[in-house]
C-alpha cells in the first residue's frame, strides 16, 4: 500500500489559488476552481481533485488551449432559460456562473435551465447539482468531453465519460447526490490508477481486437492514440445491459451540444487536423427546479428523505454491514477529513513540486 501525506486543506487552498493566479488567473476565479478541485477530494472522489489539479488545469493553461481569464457572454436568455459562450475559459468558473444563474431563475419562476457552450473542464459535476442543494432546489447537470467511449458492439472512441448528476435536497444533514460517469470508468480514474500503478478492472476497456485491456499506463496511451475505448455502463457488450448507459451517454452528448448549436464527439478530441493541440470546446446544461412550486420544499425533503431511510433499513445481503444511498459514503468522507486533511500520492506530491519550481512559488510544501 502506497504512503500517503495528509495534507492540511489551507495548504491545498493557498498553493492552488497561488499556482492559477500566476499563471495569469484572477484571484476570486482561483478561489472558485481551487474550491470545486477540493470539494472532489473532501467527498473522497479523488479521480477528479487535486490528482487532476495538474496535467488537466495548469498544463493545459501553459499550452494555451484555455485561457485564464473566463469572459462570458450570454447569446440567447428567457425567463426560465439562457445560452452562454464561456470562450474557452476556465470551465468551473463559467459552470459556476451557469448554476447560480439557474437558481436564480428557478427561485423567480420553479425552473431554470442554462446551457453552455466553448468551454473547458469543469471538475466534479456533483460540485453544481449541490448548489441547487445547497438552495433548496433540485440541481442536475451534465458535459461532454473529449470522446473515450465507444457505443455498445463498437471499439472507436465516439462519446465523452458524459456525467448525468442529479442532486436532490433532504431533511437528513446531506443531500442525495448521484454524481457518475455514463461510462463504466473514466479516464481520471485510469490516470489514478496508473500513478500508483494498479492495474484497471477487466471489463472496463474495450482495445481494437474487441478484447478487454487492464494496463493501465498502456491504456492511458491506447486511449489518446484510438486504439482502445472505454466502455459504457455496464461494461463491453450487453451482456451486464452496456446498452443502457451507451443511451445515458448520448442522452448527456445531444444535452451538451444541440442545445448550444456547439461542437460534439470527434470534434471535441482537443486536436486539430493537422494534430496539434487546440482547444476542447466543451458544452455543458444546469438544470434547477423548486419544489417550492410543486408541493413545498419540506414536503420534498420529507418524503425523499424517507425513501432513503426506508432503502437502507431493507434488508440486507448475507455478509453485509448496511445498505448505502447516493451521497451518503461522501457525506462520512467528508467527516472524516475535515479536520485533518487530504491524503497525497506520490504522484500528486510530484506534481506539487513541478508547479512549484515552474511557477516559483513563494510556498513551502509540506513533505
Amino acid at each position: 500500500m502506497e504512503k500517503r501525506t495528509i495534507v492540511s486543506w489551507e495548504f491545498l487552498e493557498t498553493f492552488m489559488v497561488q499556482a492559477f493566479v500566476k499563471m495569469g488567473v484572477p484571484e476570486e476565479d482561483a478561489k472558485i476552481c481551487a474550491d470545486v478541485l477540493m470539494e472532489s477530494d473532501r467527498r473522497g472522489i479523488e479521480s477528479h481533485g487535486v490528482n487532476r489539479f495538474k496535467p488537466i488545469y495548469i498544463d493545459r493553461l501553459k499550452a494555451g488551449i484555455q485561457f485564464p481569464t473566463t469572459k462570458i457572454d450570454t447569446i440567447r436568455e428567457t425567463a426560465t432559460t439562457a445560452v452562454l459562450d464561456a470562450n474557452d475559459g476556465m470551465g468551473m468558473v463559467a459552470s459556476t456562473y451557469a448554476m447560480d444563474l439557474a437558481i436564480k431563475k428557478a427561485k423567480e419562476y420553479g425552473i431554470g435551465m442554462v446551457a453552455v457552450t466553448n468551454s473547458t473542464h469543469y471538475g466534479i459535476a456533483g460540485f453544481y447539482a449541490t448548489m441547487a442543494t445547497k438552495a433548496g432546489l433540485i440541481g442536475m447537470t451534465g458535459t461532454n468531453a473529449r470522446p473515450s467511449v465507444a457505443p455498445t458492439f463498437g471499439v472507436e472512441n465516439m462519446l465523452g465519460t458524459n456525467p448525468l448528476t442529479i442532486g436532490l435536497p433532504t431533511d437528513e444533514e446531506f443531500p442525495f447526490v448521484l454524481d457518475c460517469a455514463t461510462s463504466i470508468t473514466q479516464r481520471g480514474k485510469i490516470e489514478y490508477y496508473a500513478k500508483i500503478n494498479k492495474p484497471t478492472e477487466a471489463g472496463k476497456v474495450v482495445g481494437q481486437d474487441g478484447e478487454a485491456k487492464t494496463d493501465s499506463n498502456q491504456i492511458l496511451h491506447d486511449l489518446v492514440s484510438g486504439q482502445a475505448a472505454l466502455a459504457p455502463l455496464g461494461g463491453i457488450g450487453e451482456e451486464l445491459a452496456g446498452y443502457k448507459g451507451y443511451g445515458y451517454s448520448v442522452v448527456v452528448e445531444i444535452l451538451s451540444a444541440a442545445l448550444q448549436a456547439g461542437n460534439f464527439m470527434k470534434a471535441l478530441s482537443g486536436r486539430d487536423k493537422d494534430g496539434n493541440l487546440t482547444p476542447y470546446h466543451l458544452g455543458h446544461f444546469f438544470i434547477a427546479i423548486d419544489p417550492e412550486a410543486f408541493m413545498g420544499v419540506d414536503t420534498f425533503k420529507k418524503i425523499a428523505g424517507d425513501i432513503l431511510r426506508a432503502l437502507r433499513a431493507s434488508k440486507k445481503a448475507p455478509g453485509q454491514e448496511r445498505i448505502y444511498t447516493a451521497g451518503e459514503k461522501e457525506y462520512h468522507v467528508w467527516l472524516e477529513r475535515k479536520d485533518t486533511g487530504v491524503p497525497l500520492t506520490e504522484g500528486v506530491k510530484q506534481d506539487f513540486r513541478d508547479v512549484k519550481e515552474m511557477l516559483d512559488l513563494d510556498i513551502n510544501l509540506p513533505f
